[in-house]
């Protein structure tokens, strides 16, 4: 198999470019950051370039004075015109740069995955050197999201990378693109959700604290699920012990419903406005039948909007012990925190109207240009205007294998409370 996979990539992936060097003078403030190891370069960052290059070429950096400052991947039509991989020392960037690094993520995350769990971020980004990359390994198979064009030549680097790390684990290979990339791809003959070997299945089961999921790297989203928030899901099993009724908002194939019904919560409903979402995590708690109080579970679920499921509670008064609120991202520019700052504010009075007094609220966000400050001052304010002030007894933030080295790559907060 892994001779398969190694003639798969060269058949498949775009080459890697000729040894073509793109020399790229940089202003002060574009200087200061690279000293700092900050692995973006702005294009306004940007003092002259020689000569303008594609996608993917190599950029050697270097400051007013001609002194080496790093180098890295470059993308003209990217306002991050340079991912950058190297600061302050020279080293050849080549097959065995990204096998080196991919060796040293792997290493960083070696006793730091749970027992009985086969399912974790392998690369996260810039955190882990790979601007613009992110990696997850599911069982045997291993996707990657790419979100920059420079990354396209290399991702056979990355890719053979992991085989020379872990050549008996890796079996398929599922390559997804962000949605800026989807109309540059085909002009390299690649599609979203391309598998190798190309006659293999991406769906695979794997294990997540002894829990079984099954998920779709290809076509699911993200790599196919949500591995962050892996802790979270944890402490909601702990929290769901001896609970009669757990709701979960913005659900997708109900992990943290499952985590609930193990925990010991008698009832457990689903919500999410995808119905391929609903049936998967009917799929999710059928794998986990084998366990008594996954078993003895009521679970429901339900395709709809969040905001008119609440209203529904709320007027039924059938209301929950544990509310679990985990939306997607409500700001991708800085223009939209303003907005996403009052959803969060609307969305936790409606929780709170389906949480029964003395209940818990575990409230999370992966909004990156959400401060956790702000999303937290806005919780708690909301609460407070519906007459429910919040008790907090946790915050979490990343998970082990999801590092944060940088204030651009840090995203995901959450909140646990009585009310």
């Amino acid at each position: 198999m892994p001779e398969r996979l190694h003639e798969e990539l060269a058949a498949t992936l775009p080459k890697t470019p000729a040894s073509r060097r793109i020399a790229v003078r940089l202003k002060a403030k574009g200087v200061k950051a690279m000293r700092q190891g900050h692995p973006w370069v702005f294009e306004d960052s940007i003092e002259r370039i020689s000569h303008e290059g594609v996608a993917g070429d190599l950029a050697v950096l270097f400051d007013c004075s001609g002194d080496f400052l790093g180098a890295g991947l470059y993308d003209p039509d990217s306002n991050i015109r340079v991912r950058a991989l190297l600061h302050g020392k020279r080293q050849n960037i080549d097959s065995e740069f990204f096998a080196r690094h991919v060796a040293a993520s792997l290493a960083l995350r070696e006793g730091k995955i749970p027992p009985n769990t086969n399912a974790f971020r392998a690369i996260n980004g810039d955190s882990d050197g790979f601007p613009g990359v992110v990696a997850d390994i599911y069982d045997d198979v291993l996707a990657f999201k790419f979100y920059s064009a420079a990354w396209l030549p290399w991702m056979a680097s990355c890719a053979e990378g992991f085989l020379k790390c872990r050549p008996e684990l890796i079996k398929r290979i599922v390559f997804r693109f962000s949605r800026e990339l989807q109309n540059s791809i085909g002009a390299v003959s690649l599609s979203d959700g391309m598998v190798i070997p190309c006659n293999m299945s991406p769906c695979v089961v794997f294990c997540e604290n002894g829990l079984k999921f099954e998920a779709d790297p290809a076509r699911g989203q993200k790599t196919g699920f949500f591995l962050d928030q892996r802790d979270n899901r944890a402490e909601v099993g702990r929290l769901s012990e001896g609970k009669g009724s757990v709701l979960n908002l913005f659900s997708y194939t109900g992990g943290f419903s499952l985590y609930a019904a193990r925990g010991g919560a008698k009832r457990v409903v689903s919500v999410d406005f995808s119905r391929p979402a609903i049936e998967a995590a009917e799929c999710n708690f059928k794998l986990n039948h084998d366990i008594p109080t996954v078993k003895a579970c009521q679970h429901e679920g339900i395709v709809g909007d969040a905001f008119d499921v609440l209203d529904q509670i709320a007027r039924s008064k059938k209301l929950f012990d544990v509310v679990v609120v985990d939306p997607p991202s409500f700001a991708k520019r800085e223009a939209e925190i303003p907005g996403a700052l009052r959803s969060y504010s609307r969305l936790c009075k409606a929780a709170l109207k389906a949480l029964k007094k003395d209940g818990t609220l575990v409230f999370a966000s992966c909004s990156s240009r959400v401060t956790a400050d702000q999303l937290f001052e806005t919780i708690n304010n909301a609460a407070k205007e519906v007459g429910r002030p919040l008790k907090e007894f946790n915050r979490t933030g990343h998970a082990a294998d999801h590092p944060a080295k940088y204030k651009e790559s840090s995203y995901l907060k959450c909140l646990y409370a009585i009310a």
